[in-house]
């Protein structure tokens, strides 16, 4: 007789995928007491046990942590109290039907199987899910799932390989969840209570009782912008000045370059005036003290990680870190990347690149590239990013699409940058030839520098990275004199520090 498995997942599209998967398609779907969250069965085989498969979800955390009713009032004790009055962890009302459908559902089975997200918060919701539903049935065998794509593949080597939960990882975010209590509540209320009278909060245009609320995370980030910002408008321009020589070949070569002054800067005046006379002195003859060439390499960048995929594409696509995440949500949802959370940027040998790449072959945009990649001709080993959280590997795509009908602009071009990105990590490096050239005028260095960029290889793929210089410098030879087209003093002023973001 099959056994009855409780599989239960983060979100409602995650138990409507992981069911359609590996059902293929042949799975059943009612509702329970949570209406939201829509209970899937079907029968199917684990290591070779017959079981039938229920699966449901939550919506994120099902507990909530919070103080007694007494220390919840405002007054109910002074806000440093906070630190050691006891707090307690529940279900709140509004997820009573959650709860009530879980406890039914675990009363019928004999397994339950945690497909929460493969992180810590993910770890921390599987152990509030083993807590409702061990409450009402002791005997349940408990497993986790763990995969890192909403792909077939994925899935079934999570269901034959469950392993169990982290309580370590849990307790780590039950932790923070009761610093970041602690510590809001008792600032919010310390300088709400302390500050709320002193000013006449109305003239400002705000509410006369108005709430300060303070986030431990938020606020410190505050204080370095306004850190910053100060910085700006504290900063004094102070001016300097510098020597520059041009040279322009005649035509038909026509080839130019920009010799700075290898002093610098300097903030003296009249320091800078004599010796740009002594260097403007007539005949105004310049020597090729040295030309040096040689290669250069630019690398590809790292596999993505959670932190620079937002770095990234706040940079290049113009999308704030939220959008990007929400939108890598649901790109992951529906089965076309992989999971968007996670701190790891080095790829396991072990996993297969190719696939993956050659799946990527057919696009009209960047399919010549992946063949060349798959065909060997392009294909480099991923760099090591030195980071790897043990839990999911560099985001990447796990299928291929040219963008589909209901995606909005900012989800294809999200999809294409998180493509690109992986294309340009199995990519050899750029290379190029840099050459520089020091020349002398009256004892006083400039110097001037090329690049001629000779393969752009992973640089095709990945427009977001400029990488080049003046590819057409003057023919210049050791020894060489000449008379330079152009020598000025210029005059500039320093500059605030940039904004931090």
């Amino acid at each position: 007789m099959p056994i009855r498995v409780l599989n239960v997942a983060e979100k409602p599209s995650v138990a409507k995928e992981v069911s359609r998967i590996l059902s293929n398609g042949g799975n059943r779907s009612r509702r329970g007491p949570a209406q939201y969250n829509p209970i899937h069965e079907f029968p199917y085989n684990i290591n070779g046990q017959a079981v039938d498969m229920v699966f449901t979800s939550v919506a994120g955390h099902l507990m909530e942590l919070d103080f007694s009713d007494q220390h919840r009032r405002w007054h109910g004790c002074p806000p440093a109290d906070l630190y050691s009055v006891p707090v307690h962890r529940k279900v709140p009302e509004k997820k009573k039907d959650l709860r009530i459908q879980l406890e039914q559902l675990a009363m019928q089975a004999q397994w339950l199987v945690l497909w929460l997200d493969c992180d810590r918060e993910g770890e921390a919701i599987g152990f509030e899910v083993m807590e409702v539903c061990l409450a009402k049935k002791r005997s349940l065998v408990v497993k986790r799932a763990r995969f890192s794509a909403l792909i077939q593949r994925d899935l079934v080597s999570a269901v034959a390989n469950l392993g169990v939960p982290n309580a370590n990882e849990s307790a780590a975010v039950e932790a923070r969840q009761e610093i970041d209590l602690r510590v809001g509540a008792s600032f919010t209320r310390f300088q709400t209570l302390l500050l709320q009278n002193k000013f006449d909060w109305s003239s400002m245009g705000l509410e006369d009782k108005i709430l300060l609320s303070y986030g431990p995370c938020q606020f410190p980030t505050l204080g370095l912008i306004v850190q910053r910002s100060w910085e700006i408008q504290s900063h004094v321009p102070e001016p300097f000045w510098q020597i520059q020589a041009g040279y322009k070949e005649p035509p038909p070569s026509n080839a130019s370059c920009t010799f700075e002054w290898m002093r610098g800067r300097l903030f003296d005046e009249f320091i800078a005036a004599v010796l740009y006379e002594a260097c403007s002195e007539e005949p105004i003859v310049a020597r090729v003290v040295s030309v040096r060439g040689r290669p250069q390499s630019k690398w590809p960048p790292y596999p993505l990680s959670t932190l620079e995929m937002q770095k990234r594409g706040t940079h290049h696509l113009r999308m704030p870190g939220e959008r990007i995440m929400k939108l890598a949500e649901e790109l992951y949802q529906a089965g076309f990347i992989s999971y968007p959370r996670t701190e790891t940027d080095v790829f396991s040998p072990n996993m297969d690149l190719m696939s993956l790449i050659q799946d990527q072959a057919q696009d009209a945009r960047w399919g010549a590239h992946a063949q060349a990649i798959a065909n060997g001709t392009m294909w480099q080993a991923p760099r090591a990013g030195g980071h790897d959280d043990k839990a999911h590997p560099p985001i990447h795509p796990v299928k291929y699409s040219p963008g589909e009908n209901n995606w909005s602009p900012e989800k294809k071009s999200l999809y294409d940058f998180i493509v690109r990105s992986f294309l340009a990590t199995c990519s050899k490096d750029a290379v190029g030839h840099q050459t520089d050239i020091v020349i002398d005028i009256r004892g006083e260095g400039f110097i001037t520098k090329g690049l001629m960029v000779t393969q752009r290889n992973w640089l095709d793929v990945y427009p977001w990275a400029s990488w080049g210089g003046n590819d057409r410098l003057p023919t210049l030879t050791e020894g060489q004199t000449f008379v330079p087209t152009e020598l000025v003093l210029k005059k500039g002023n320093t500059q605030p520090p940039p904004p931090p973001f």
